[in-house]
């Protein structure tokens, strides 16, 4: 993905034009075209891609973070990445006195709520263990609140509540999802070269990670996840949260005081989830 200089010229009105544009309008000129060519590979079919090569470098995908006014890591919570209303956010419907996991998947998961449903689905249909469903209904939920090292956040937020093998799975499956495992029939997401970039290397906390636990005993959880979650992106496919009560009823301690309210240690963190338009 290369910057074309006469394509941002001509979006600000000529090179005089841009000479006395400010700042700002330079920045916005360079991300619409930044934008437009990635619109234009992301928008491409796989094969078509892949024989025309069209993926981004992970240099590429670095220039354009000034080019945003949002950072990448943000939760979805607090900016509109869908663009459906112009980029501003919408107000929210307030939380109950005492909230449930139930609660939180129907007014506060709009974001990942049918895909971690999609992803339990299909995991209970292909006959993995109650700890890896719950594990992959929950997986991906804290990017609600935050994108960065999601694995993590969400097991943190879950370990209180669910089984301790479940919150292995969850844990780790985000560190498993860079690394192919061809016997269980996991790929390299073809997504992850074009949000990445296709000579991306990941983090050495990565790397590390994905070394511990490909020699844990509990590898086959996380991998199960990673399997179950690559695999569960089906659009018009909705899954009620209802089909899963039962099976939380056994695995899932919900707190009486409701989540946020029971002073746990993660107890902070639900009420970020809850309340995102607090100031401070």
């Amino acid at each position: 993905m290369n910057v074309d200089r006469q394509a941002i010229l001509s979006k600000l009105g000529g090179a005089d034009a841009a000479a006395r544009a400010s700042s700002e309008a330079k920045a916005d000129a360079l991300e619409e075209h930044l934008q437009e060519q990635l619109n234009h590979f992301t928008g491409l079919k796989d094969a078509e891609i892949v024989h025309a090569r069209e993926y981004p470098t992970a240099a590429e995908m670095e220039a354009l973070i000034e080019a945003r006014p949002f950072r990448q890591g943000i939760g979805n919570l607090f900016h509109d990445m869908s663009q459906e209303n112009g980029g501003r956010v919408r107000r929210l419907p307030r939380m109950p006195e005492r909230p449930t996991l139930g609660d939180f998947f129907r007014l506060r998961f709009h974001q990942t709520g049918n895909h971690v449903l999609q992803s339990a689905n299909r995991a209970a249909k292909t006959g993995m263990s109650e700890e890896v469903v719950l594990a992959c209904l929950l997986h991906d939920v804290a990017q609600e609140l935050i994108r960065v090292d999601h694995g993590w956040w969400a097991a943190q937020i879950f370990e209180p509540y669910v089984p301790e093998k479940t919150v292995f799975a969850i844990r780790y499956h985000q560190a498993l999802r860079f690394y192919p495992d061809p016997a269980v029939g996991y790929e390299y997401p073809e997504l992850y070269l074009k949000v990445f970039g296709e000579d991306y290397k990941p983090e050495p906390y990565i790397e590390a990670t994905y070394k511990m636990v490909r020699n844990h005993k509990w590898y086959d959880l996380a991998r199960m996840v990673t399997v179950n979650d690559l695999y569960s992106f089906e659009p018009g496919v909705v899954v009620e949260f209802s089909q899963f009560e039962d099976l939380l009823g056994r695995h899932f301690r919900q707190p009486s005081e409701g989540l946020g309210f029971d002073d746990s240690a993660v107890a902070h963190i639900w009420r970020s989830i809850a309340m995102p338009d607090h100031p401070l």
